[in-house]
Order: structure tokens, then sequence, then C-alpha cells
């Protein structure tokens, strides 16, 4: 019997809402939170049933061999409305020694952003455990921060161990490892219930692997042109670029050996491909989320609409380095790795 072949399919939005505003999954396997695949045969699996199956399929050898059946990335959608929750995320290494989980690594590309919308993201200044715990318990935490104002467009890649929270009204897309890694430090007196955060990911266990050296924030690179993809983060563990889509352009996985997802962050396009010899048609409007398996090795995304933009994701699954390297800041181990 001939083989199935994998296509473009569709992710169904997981949403969250929350005191402070909303979170909306477009491509998860969390386990607690498992994206739906939306179209064709595969429709009503989630990731995580199609992963057991088909492996290798739908991410690429290499990417399997590094992973294993979890999906190796997430894209979610974070709406601030108030203040965001501080949170923080540990790396591979002790994420895996104490959680059994992938570290977080995560990127956000801001897509819409109120007057007054900020990010804070790490300290001004370098700080340390006890002066930021007796911050966080006063809830005066924000003073130490380093405030970023934010504006459509905007990239932002947030290692691991840097404190973090969104402020104002805001529309964020974030990038990350598959890993529930988030521990919440305070919420700034806003309520919180265990649906949104484990117990056990919180400030206390947290203080050894934040990183207490002051900030420093990268500089934007320029503008690709139309069509040409525009770097925002190329990481161990994923690369993420953006498209501004004026004509139909070619894509081929071959190289990465990757799945890669697409998300519209505006305007709306077409991910077409032949199987067994017609063509198909993957409608992405603004705001949907569509995974190509890396069996689909050829494609093109087509323009539908004016200003057309997408976020594309996949895995080079490359080896990661030691550790998190910044020459201006002083890296704070875990006691276990001092």
């Amino acid at each position: 019997m001939e083989e199935k072949k994998l296509y473009p399919v569709h992710l169904c939005t997981i949403l969250d809402e929350y005191v402070w505003g909303s979170e909306e999954f477009k491509l998860a396997d969390l386990g607690y939170r498992d994206s739906l695949l939306r179209d064709g045969w595969l429709a009503g699996n989630t990731i995580s049933e199609v992963m057991d199956t088909y492996l290798d399929r739908v991410v690429g050898d290499r990417v399997y061999e590094y992973f294993g059946r979890q999906f190796p990335f997430q894209v979610k959608y974070i709406h601030c409305r108030t203040i965001s929750p501080l949170l923080v995320h540990p790396n591979d290494t002790v994420a895996a020694q104490r959680y059994d989980f992938l570290g977080k690594e995560k990127v956000w590309v801001v897509l819409r952003a109120g007057k007054g919308a900020m990010a804070y993201v790490g300290f001004r200044k370098d700080t340390n455990a006890a002066g930021f715990l007796a911050k966080c318990e006063d809830g005066s935490a924000l003073d130490l921060l380093n405030g970023i104002a934010l504006y459509p467009g905007q990239c932002l890649s947030i290692p691991s161990g840097t404190v973090n929270c969104l402020k104002g009204e805001v529309l964020v897309a974030e990038v990350s490892e598959s890993s529930p890694m988030d521990f919440c430090l305070t919420t700034w007196g806003q309520e919180a219930g265990p649906e949104e955060f484990d117990p056990e990911f919180n400030l206390i266990e947290a203080l050894d692997f934040i990183n207490y050296g002051a900030y420093c924030a990268p500089v934007p690179g320029a503008d690709s042109p139309e069509g040409i993809p525009e770097l925002l983060a190329s990481l161990p563990q994923f690369t993420v670029n953006r498209l501004r889509l004026k004509a139909p352009i070619s894509i081929s996985t071959e190289k990465c050996d990757s799945c890669m997802v697409y998300n519209c962050t505006a305007g709306e396009a077409s991910v077409q491909m032949e199987i067994l010899g017609r063509r198909t048609d993957c409608i992405l409007k603004e705001g949907e989320t569509v995974l190509v398996p890396a069996e689909v090795q050829e494609f093109y995304l087509v323009p539908i609409k004016e200003g057309t933009e997408l976020l594309e994701v996949y895995s080079e699954a490359r080896e990661p380095a030691d550790s998190y390297i910044n020459t201006n800041v002083e890296a704070v181990l875990p006691e276990n790795e001092q």
C-alpha cells in the first residue's frame, strides 16, 4: 500500500485568559497544551500524536536525533493589557537536571504596541539574589529592571536566566523551546492560579539560576528587502526569520533538514505544493499558523494581500554552546555548576 504523504497543515489556536491579559498558543506540544491539526486526513490529531506516529518525517532526521519525540519549539501570542507576571527561564542543562524538560530560550517579536508600552528585560545594573528577593517581596522589583520602549516590528532575544515582563497595551509573538519552564517571580499583586503557573516554578526555586548582571539590550539590525528572509534570531535550538512577501518565493527544506512553521503576522498568504501531480493550497490568514513537515522538501509561499508578513521558524539542531556567554555580564551559575 502506498504511504500517505504528509502535507502543510493548519494548527488550532489555544486561548488562555488571565487577569493581566491573554495567551494564544499557536503551536504547542506541552501535554497540558497540545495543538490540534485542522486539515486533511491528519485533522483532529495533536502534535504529540503526529510526532509519535511519523517521527522524523515531521521534523527531519537531524532534529529528531536531537529532540526525539518532543516537538522542538513553540509559538504563542502574548497580549498584555496591564502588567504581565515577572518571569525567568532556565537553560537546557538546569531544566534537564532538575525537571527533565527542555530549557526555554525565547524570542519576542512585537506585533502591536500602545502608547507607553514597555518590556522589562534583565537588570539596569548589577544586583544580587538578596536584594532582588526583597524587591519581589515588597512589590518594587520594577525599580531594578531594565525598561525598553516597544514599537511594532521590534525583536528581543531573551536568554536563559534573564528576568522579563511586559507592561501596557502590547501584543507580542513569542517563539521559544517547547517547554513549560517559565518561573513566576511576582504577579505584582494580581491573582494567578495553578492553571497559569506550576507552583513548583517559583521565585525561591529560580534564585540560583537568575543572571544578576546588568542586561545589555541588543542593537537592532537593518530590515531586509521584501522577499528576502530577515534573520531575527539564530539559536542552537531554533531560527526565526521574518518574511515580507511581495511576490511568490520558493522554499526548500532539504538544506536545513527541518520542518518549517509559518505564522502570519499581517496580510494573507498561500502555502502551495504538489502532491501526486496535483497542486494543493493552504491559505494562511493573519494570526494563523501552518506546519510544513520536513518530508515536504519543496513548496511556494505566495502573497494574497499586500503587506503580507510571516514569521518563519525552524530548527537546525546544532550543538548548543556550553552556556550563555555575554562578555558584559558575569554569569550566575546554579550551585551544582559552580
